[in-house]
């Protein structure tokens, strides 16, 4: 216990860097992965190539390597001036959004077809059936990947210690650096932690799979 309560102060101060990392990337993701599940069905070619490259190389891609193309690679190009936070933040945001793309497409595969034809019959743009139609119906059937994609995304958030951000991952690294504690009550702590901010997703997203549920 001496070890949560000498360095509570670095606790806080990583927990709510790790609740602000991952709610920040789940939004990043969210926006990112529904614009790309709409590029993915657009009748537009062009488009549809761009979602589909992305989803492919995002999610071919380690992750790791993604934070080193991003905080090495953008600087590189002359993108200077970047706090290594925001840069955690659009490396988690991007990659998470790949799979989200298809969690959300998957849930407008499952709408019927003939809504989109009926709305298109009554002179809906693609857009106004994409938006006012299908995505309401899709993001139903979809909350519940969505959901362990953004628990995912919570316990990924971890790589961002690597580089020079303040979350629950630099927590253990610093005590372990810097003090004589006991690895294991460390991590225990770090893992109680992180079970605590999915536990509260896991929550959220029941709650509205609850509010949201079609009746059958």
């Amino acid at each position: 216990m001496n070890v949560l309560v000498d360095n509570f102060a670095m606790f806080r101060e990583g927990f709510f860097g790790t609740v602000e990392l991952t709610a920040l990337s789940s939004l990043l993701a969210l926006v990112l992965g529904t614009l790309m599940a709409a590029f993915r069905v657009s009748p537009v070619p062009a488009l549809r190539v761009f979602g589909t490259a992305w989803v492919t190389l995002l999610r071919n891609t380690p992750l790791v390597l993604l934070f080193l193309v991003v905080t090495l690679g953008l600087p590189a190009l002359g993108l200077k001036g970047w706090d290594s936070f925001w840069l955690a933040v659009m490396a988690l945001g991007c990659y998470t959004s790949a799979f989200i793309c298809e969690a959300i497409r998957s849930g407008i595969n499952t709408v019927p077809v003939g809504q989109a034809e009926a709305a298109r019959s009554i002179g809906m743009t693609f857009g106004q059936t994409l938006g006012q139609i299908v995505l309401p119906q899709a993001g139903r059937t979809a909350l519940p990947p969505i959901g362990s994609l953004l628990i995912a995304l919570t316990k990924n958030s971890a790589i961002a210690s690597g580089f020079n951000v303040s979350e629950l991952g630099s927590v253990q690294q610093t005590l372990n650096a810097a003090a004589g504690y006991n690895i294991y009550v460390i991590f225990v702590w770090i893992a109680i932690s992180y079970m605590i901010i999915t536990f509260a997703l896991s929550g959220l997203f029941r709650l509205l799979e609850n509010r949201l549920a079609v009746a059958r």
